[in-house]
């Protein structure tokens, strides 16, 4: 069986394609694109001349079957116009289509906006929420944006420059004091990095171009809330009742209150 070979390419920067996605785009004799005329453009740049199909969004059911016809007769690479196919971007239908025909899928890694613009928040997490594109009716917005406020690690956004404002609007509403990171134009000649609060961007980004990858502070990156040492010893108190002590008493104290270490153990002994 053939092998369809899930390439990510540049967000930016045409210097970012990996030499083993150049080597693989130069070798596939198709290329299933996003978008052929951009698609055509990478190629170009790598003197690369596959045949190219198109393979966006809105491809019908008997458009992708005709490409997983030409994916039997020998191997297929698939790119977007920008990052890593199927995360938030068309791919995942030709490779559902492609295991379900039996033939291999192999990922060739490289750029993706989101973990891109992750990598220099400078925040310590391990867990992300990614979004990628909001809804645009503000009252599904807002209820996505507030079913995200519990997350306890950064929230990933992509949003266009037509939408931007109307979003740090209602990221002020559903997360309001939340820091962020707004990468605009990653890897590009404009590339801008913003940090700070939901209306300190809409002051910043008056005329907003570009596209733009937003950041939002996680709800574990908050300030705790302090609690009392009466709240620990009546958490003590009642996981004591269900018969547990030693170091799990005290390990399933600090889980529930957020205590540290030595108080929840210096409090177990009811010092």
């Amino acid at each position: 069986m053939s092998t369809l070979y899930v390439v990510a390419t540049p967000i930016g920067n045409l210097s970012d394609l990996t030499s083993r996605a150049i080597e693989m785009l130069s070798s596939v004799p198709v290329v299933a694109a996003e978008d052929t005329r951009v698609a055509k453009k990478l190629l170009s740049h790598i003197e690369a001349t596959p045949q190219l199909e198109s393979l966006h969004g809105h491809t019908s059911p008997n458009r992708l079957a005709q490409i997983v016809q030409l994916l039997d007769e020998g191997d297929m690479a698939v790119v977007t116009d920008a990052g890593t196919p199927g995360i938030s971007d068309p791919g995942s239908s030709l490779v559902q289509a492609a295991v379900k025909a039996g033939h291999d899928v192999t990922p060739l890694p490289g750029p993706s906006a989101a973990v891109t613009a992750l990598s220099i928040t400078g925040w310590s997490f391990d867990r992300f929420l990614f979004i990628g594109f909001l809804p645009r009716k503000k009252n599904e917005q807002l209820a996505t944006l507030q079913d995200a406020a519990r997350e306890p690690g950064p929230v990933v956004v992509y949003e266009s420059p037509h939408r931007i404002k109307t979003t740090l609007k209602n990221i002020d509403d559903a997360l309001p004091e939340r820091q962020l990171v707004i990468c605009r134009e990653l890897t590009k000649l404009f590339e801008e990095t913003f940090r700070g609060t939901a209306p300190e961007a809409l002051a910043h980004f008056e005329e907003p171009r570009g596209e733009f990858v937003l950041v939002i502070e996680g709800a574990g990156a908050s300030k705790p809330v302090e609690v009392s040492d009466q709240e620990i010893q009546q958490t003590l108190e009642s996981i004591r009742s269900e018969g547990v002590g030693g170091r799990t008493l005290v390990d399933r104290a600090i889980e529930i209150t957020g205590a540290s270490r030595k108080r929840v153990y210096r409090l177990s002994l009811g010092k």
